[in-house]
């Protein structure tokens, strides 16, 4: 008991640490608890080598690194087959186009539709067509704001548009 008391501020440093980067593991980026936890980890390593010396020290440093590893990998697993697989933390369904879900509005129906540029277009913009107004990109040339201009492509959200002489 003697020894878990002595050694307190390093089991707290230790655990808290590995617990933020595993917490750090399932957010996005890296943020607060990811660098708050290898600070606390570096804490409890530079604690043992103070107090113990370097080959402790050294102890601490394998033992940290191979805990993390083995926190990590077992919460990943977690996540994807076990306790954790079976919240919400983990999005299991797709979104597909047969149920209805769409990235961007499909507008295919526009090529070979012609309108007006309504905003300059070097090489991007705005047209519009039929009462719409959408955004565009042209080929890289620069056309005049009121020039008349053809849909010949559409890829996903990006509409390519190309000038017309009426």
């Amino acid at each position: 008991m003697d020894f878990i008391l002595t050694n307190l501020p390093i089991i707290i440093c230790v655990v808290v640490g590995v617990i933020l980067i595993v917490i750090e593991a399932f957010m996005p980026g890296f943020g607060i608890p990811g660098i708050s936890g290898i600070i606390l980890l570096a804490a409890g390593i530079y604690m043992t080598w103070n107090d113990y010396g370097s080959l402790a020290g050294l102890g601490m440093t394998v033992a940290v690194i191979a805990l993390v590893g083995l926190a990590v990998t077992m919460s990943l697993r977690s996540a994807s087959t076990g306790k954790l697989s079976k919240t919400s933390l983990v999005l299991k369904g797709s979104s597909t186009k047969e149920e209805g879900y769409e990235a961007s509005e499909n507008k295919e129906m526009l090529v070979g539709s012609t309108g007006t540029a309504q905003t300059v277009l070097r090489p991007s913009g705005i047209a519009d067509f039929h009462g719409q107004r959408v955004n565009v990109v042209s080929r890289g040339e620069f056309i005049d704001k009121g020039a008349n201009v053809q849909v010949i492509e559409v890829e996903g959200a990006r509409i390519v548009v190309e000038r017309i002489n009426v």
